[in-house]
């Protein structure tokens, strides 16, 4: 057998596996999507959910043939799929809600010129280092909120942060970087 466990395409027993897995995904598709369904919540996902699930189980289409209940192991598949969707749901509104949570006072007469020529330097940093900027700066969130927020690890906010302000500070100069940049993005 290859590496995948399924026997080779074309032999009678890849022919036996594949009727095999036809079988099972016609008796259990539904089930699979509706367990998938409560579980997340989300009636469009449920279908991708037992999709993904599926073929998870058709690549290890061996251990699931071999298992003692099928059935059990599939569903055990969708579970997972369904938690590590809502784990991601989760971060996603949590970083969401933390980027809006956190609002800089409103300046009420802003340098015009001098904030379009920081958001014209901001603009030529590559993202993550931009994200990391104005989150630090524009949001004034610390460094940990920065991370939460951008899926990051906190030395890694520290790192960009830091290379995003050298590199505004070369477009800028030393004062317009560390004065604007907060100021930016609430004009």
């Amino acid at each position: 057998m290859p590496p995948t466990g399924r026997p080779r395409r074309g032999t009678p027993a890849d022919e036996d596996a594949a009727t095999e897995f036809h079988d099972f995904f016609e008796r259990h598709y539904a089930e699979l999507a509706r367990l998938a369904h409560l579980l997340t919540g989300e009636a469009d996902a449920a279908d991708d959910l037992a999709a993904d699930a599926l073929l998870a189980l058709w690549h290890r289409w061996d251990r699931v043939r071999a298992a003692e209940h099928p059935a059990a192991y599939a569903r055990g598949v969708v579970a997972n799929l369904a938690r590590s969707r809502i784990r991601s749901a989760v971060r996603e509104r949590r970083r969401i809600a933390l980027f809006w949570s956190q609002h800089s006072p409103h300046t009420d007469d802003p340098d015009i010129p001098s904030v379009v020529d920081v958001q014209g330097a901001l603009r030529t940093l590559p993202f993550r280092k931009r994200a990391c900027v104005v989150l630090r700066h524009a949001f004034d969130l610390s460094e940990r909120d920065t991370a939460l927020a951008l899926g990051i690890s906190v030395g890694t906010v520290k790192s960009q942060t830091s290379k995003a302000m050298a590199q505004l500070e070369r477009l800028l100069g030393n004062r317009a970087a560390t004065h604007f940049v907060g100021e930016t993005w609430t004009s």
